[in-house]
C-alpha cells in the first residue's frame, strides 16, 4: 500500500496560481509508478487532472485542464508537483494524489474510471477554492 502527503491547497482569486505537491512513500521503487492528481467538487464524479509516470516518464492531461496545468517531478524528493494557472471558480473541489503501477494514469488519460483506482492508491486530498 501506497503513502502520499498532499499538500499545496488553499483559497486563491480568478486567475491566480497554486503549485499542490505529493510525496510518495512507502513504495515498489523497483516498478514503474504512476503518480496522479485527481479533482472532485460537490456533486461531481472524481476526474482526472494530470499524471506522470516516475522518473521521467510519459506525461497525462485530462482534458478540461490541459492547456493550465503542469505536472512535474522532483525524484531525490519523492515528490510529484502539480501547478496550476489560470484559475476558474469551476476548478474549485478536492485534489486528490493518487499513486499505482498503471492505473492512474489510465484513468487521466480517460481509457480507464478513477473508481477503479484501488483504495489505497489514494491520499486524503487538498481543498482548492477559487472565487470570482
Amino acid at each position: 500500500q501506497v503513502q502520499l502527503e498532499e499538500s499545496g491547497g488553499g483559497s486563491v482569486q480568478a486567475g491566480g496560481s497554486l503549485r499542490l505537491s505529493c510525496t510518495v512513500s512507502t513504495y515498489k521503487h523497483h516498478m514503474a509508478t504512476c503518480i496522479g492528481w485527481f479533482r472532485q467538487a460537490p456533486g461531481k464524479e472524481r476526474e482526472g487532472v494530470a499524471a506522470k509516470y516516475s522518473q521521467g516518464g510519459s506525461r497525462y492531461y485530462g482534458a478540461s485542464v490541459k492547456d493550465r496545468v503542469t505536472i512535474s517531478e522532483d525524484a531525490a524528493k519523492r515528490t510529484m508537483y502539480l501547478q496550476m494557472n489560470d484559475l476558474r471558480p469551476e476548478d474549485t473541489g478536492v485534489y486528490y494524489c493518487a499513486a499505482d503501477h498503471g492505473r492512474v494514469c489510465s484513468a487521466v488519460a480517460g481509457l480507464a474510471a478513477p473508481t477503479t483506482i484501488d483504495a489505497g492508491a489514494w491520499g486524503r486530498g487538498t481543498q482548492v477554492t477559487v472565487s470570482s
